[in-house]
């Protein structure tokens, strides 16, 4: 039976809306989560029960639950859920006024650092100019030792295929490369670090007495290049010494975001990380940050010139990379492979296959990141008090969810208002991930397709609005 077919008899079946209901309720989610079970809410006080949900009374007897997954190319309306969570814990630590963080906040020493990968061979880049886009690499005209040209005469533009692929591919240091994605998770640590040293020799005093005068928060993500090398955007803030009644104080040092920005720069130059070499060499590598480190002053939304950073735009801007991973870089718009790309996922799995014989090897969990391309580390991070959490954000819409379906009680005089006046008892099972068939499927992602064109006729409505006020 064709996807078409199946598609057809969901719509004709009686059930068909509340199967929506259902789809509707995942968020239009591309592979949900299928479970059995049921939930029931008694009156704490009474015995009473209030509520009773059961998979049994579902269109196909099983309960759909979003897979939350952040991909884009996994799952769009998760990742969308996923990328407005992530705006929102960015914005909260960058502008302050929402999600238990102050509007002080805002006045914070704020800074915007890119820290990149050095290079490891020349690759095809999309290059522009005053008069639009430039040549790609016009100036040596010299061929490398295998043969080939060491300069390109085209013009990419940002969606070329040719943009981030080797000009020679047996001159691309691909060792350099993976050792490099391996060791960024602890290069990222050592600069904080650094950055804490730089901040506290500034002040001309001790790191345990900076620590009483000034700390460093920050959120962090990582992005792939199309090179397939990753890098990291922050936003770096100077807090006080915060505490559990305060957890955000203004520095008690004069500071200001162009001071703090030169800091970054000095640190980022100053770390690096020794490489145990990877299986089959024999010499260790110095890994550095590469020399594109970018660090400029963030500026708050109400006060901004043209041309100057604001906390809103650059959270908007990190929170994108969310969603992102190695599946964007994978294949390019037309659908091929990258060959690119696919080296660097070959190598990586045959060093760890070797690393994985050796125990004492540091690179002997090197294959479990094939699919990351050797980079281990979580894409974002975040100081313990930067902002709100993700986990925080979701546990308030899960209460928010709960309430609306759950019938309101009676307020008791009697009791205080923090204690709990209901009982919930559940008992689920896991049966599988997706929908059921390949017509659901389709229903699913036409229903995701329509909803996220709503969102954004009535997000441009709501723009247009403003500016014509």
């Amino acid at each position: 039976m064709s996807y078409i077919d199946e598609a057809t008899n969901r719509l004709r079946r009686p059930d068909f809306e509340r199967w929506m209901d259902q789809v509707s309720g995942t968020g239009y989610c591309a592979q949900p989560v299928r479970l059995v079970g049921s939930t029931s809410t008694f009156d704490s006080r009474t015995g009473d029960q209030l509520a009773h949900y059961t998979s049994s009374s579902e269109p196909d007897g099983v309960t759909y639950v979003r897979c939350g997954n952040r991909r884009a190319a996994r799952c769009p309306s998760c990742s969308y859920e996923y990328k407005a969570d992530m705006w929102h814990l960015v914005v909260a630590g960058a502008a302050g006024g929402s999600k238990g963080v102050p509007d002080s906040v805002a006045e914070h020493p704020l800074v915007f650092a890119t820290l990149t990968a050095p290079s490891f061979g020349s690759v095809h880049s999309a290059r522009t100019s005053s008069r639009g886009l430039a040549r790609c690499r016009p100036r040596a005209h010299k061929l490398c030792p295998h043969g080939r040209p060491t300069w390109c005469m085209a013009t990419h533009d940002h969606d070329s295929p040719a943009i981030g692929e080797p000009l020679c591919i047996d001159c691309y240091d691909y060792e350099s490369h993976i050792s490099w994605q391996w060791h960024a998770p602890e290069l990222w640590r050592r600069f904080v670090i650094r950055l804490r040293r730089e901040l506290a020799a500034s002040l001309g005093v001790s790191e345990t007495a900076a620590r009483k005068l000034v700390r460093v928060q920050f959120a962090k993500v990582a992005e792939f290049q199309r090179r397939g090398a990753v890098h990291f955007h922050a936003l770096i803030r100077l807090d006080g010494d915060g505490n559990e009644a305060n957890p955000f104080p203004a520095p008690r040092v004069p500071t200001t975001a162009a001071g703090l920005a030169n800091l970054i720069q000095v640190a980022a130059a100053a770390v690096d990380v020794i490489a145990d070499p990877l299986p089959g060499e024999s010499a260790s590598r110095r890994l550095k940050w590469g020399r594109q480190c970018d660090a400029r002053p963030v500026h708050r939304q109400v006060d901004t010139e043209d041309g100057r950073l604001t906390d809103r735009a650059v959270a908007a801007y990190i929170a994108k990379y969310a969603t992102k991973a190695t599946e964007d870089l994978a294949s390019t718009s037309s659908g091929s492979s990258r060959p690119h790309i696919a080296t660097i996922r070959q190598l990586v799995a045959v060093a760890g296959r070797a690393a994985a014989l050796d125990e004492n090897s540091s690179y002997r969990l090197l294959g479990r990141w094939e699919s990351m391309l050797g980079f281990r580390g979580h894409f974002s991070t975040k100081s313990r008090r930067y902002s709100t959490t993700l986990g925080r954000l979701r546990s308030a819409r899960r209460d928010w969810q709960r309430k609306q379906k759950t019938p309101p009680i009676a307020p008791d005089p009697n009791l205080d208002d923090s204690e709990e006046t209901t009982l919930i008892i559940s008992s689920w099972s896991f049966v599988g991930m997706g929908w059921l068939s390949a017509g659901d499927a389709a229903l699913a992602a036409e229903s995701a397709a329509a909803a996220r064109e709503w969102r954004l006729n009535r997000r441009t409505a709501t723009q247009t609005n403003n500016e014509e006020r």
